[in-house]
């Protein structure tokens, strides 16, 4: 993570702004055996408590608002295509079709503040929008502790609020994707502006491995239970939240092209921009027109 703030006093703020992350990985933690998402995938009495219920509640809506291409029953598939917390296994149409079974969004309810799964083996997986609830969260923080200027990022999803050091409005990159090789992407194919909102990018370029001479990435569509195979390879949203940008960038990777255009089009208060491969092979941008204003020179 990375988090720039100018504290009124000149406090520093890090030691508390470490808690706080602790303390939100002792909830979403799916590495964290003691966490309160590990207690629930693991069929152990707990009290998910009111943060859990906040992000389970906005994550079953934006579920419903993509068609289930945002998910987080998803877990027991990211384990065993190896981008959990498990060991990967080796896939087979059997396996996959298994964990199907095990898979979808109606499939846990909420009642008197537990989470009640349809089948024990179910496993939720809330990194695609704990990450961003964490940028939410330590945003609101710093701005209680009278933080007028501030830059939170965790793990790609970013809050900014004010300005920078150098007094400009605080600009964010958005990466060319590079394909060859797990952990690229430093060529900058656009800078945005960011006043007072939130920005998530997910992408298939930084987090893959290659088996058999095949590409397998990270973002899994639940509906067929394999990594995605399309020629979207990176989505940034735009939102007045980070949950809510870094849900929403997650299933647009998961939806592809075609139908996310349509979707940021249709969904109110989010601005996209989608970098894809043409037929070509060329990479080529779209950005929601109010995206487009966002664009630093």
């Amino acid at each position: 993570y990375h988090i720039v703030y100018e504290s009124p006093d000149g406090k520093d703020l890090h030691q508390q702004i470490r808690e706080q992350l602790d303390r939100l990985t002792g909830i979403f933690s799916t590495f964290d055996s003691s966490s309160v998402i590990s207690k629930i995938n693991n069929n152990q009495p707990v009290e998910p408590g009111p943060e859990f219920l906040f992000c389970f509640k906005r994550a079953m809506e934006i579920s419903e608002i993509t068609g289930g291409a945002f998910d987080i029953t998803a877990g027991s598939l990211v384990n065993a295509w190896g981008f959990g917390a498990e060991e990967k296994k080796r896939m087979t149409p059997e396996i996959i079709d298994s964990l199907k079974e095990i898979t979808g969004y109606k499939k846990v309810t909420l009642s008197n503040g537990k989470v009640l799964k349809e089948s024990p083996e179910i496993k939720l997986d809330m990194s695609a929008i704990a990450k961003g609830y964490g940028s939410d969260i330590i945003g609101r923080w710093l701005k209680r502790k009278g933080c007028k200027n501030y830059m939170v990022e965790i793990g790609g999803e970013v809050v900014a609020e004010g300005r920078n050091q150098k007094g400009r409005i605080w600009t964010i990159g958005i990466s060319k994707p590079e394909e060859s090789t797990p952990g690229a992407g430093t060529e900058l194919l656009a800078r945005v502006r960011l006043p007072g909102k939130a920005l998530a990018t997910s992408g298939n370029y930084r987090n893959f491995y290659i088996e058999d001479g095949k590409k397998f990435a990270h973002t899994i569509d639940p509906a067929t239970g394999y990594p995605v195979q399309h020629n979207l390879l990176s989505t940034t949203v735009v939102a007045s939240s980070c949950i809510d940008a870094d849900a929403f960038a997650t299933a647009f990777m998961v939806m592809g092209l075609e139908k996310s255009v349509k979707a940021g089009l249709e969904i109110p208060d989010i601005e996209v921009c989608f970098i894809y491969s043409d037929e070509l092979g060329e990479i080529k941008i779209y950005m929601s027109d109010n995206f487009k204003l966002l664009l630093a020179d």
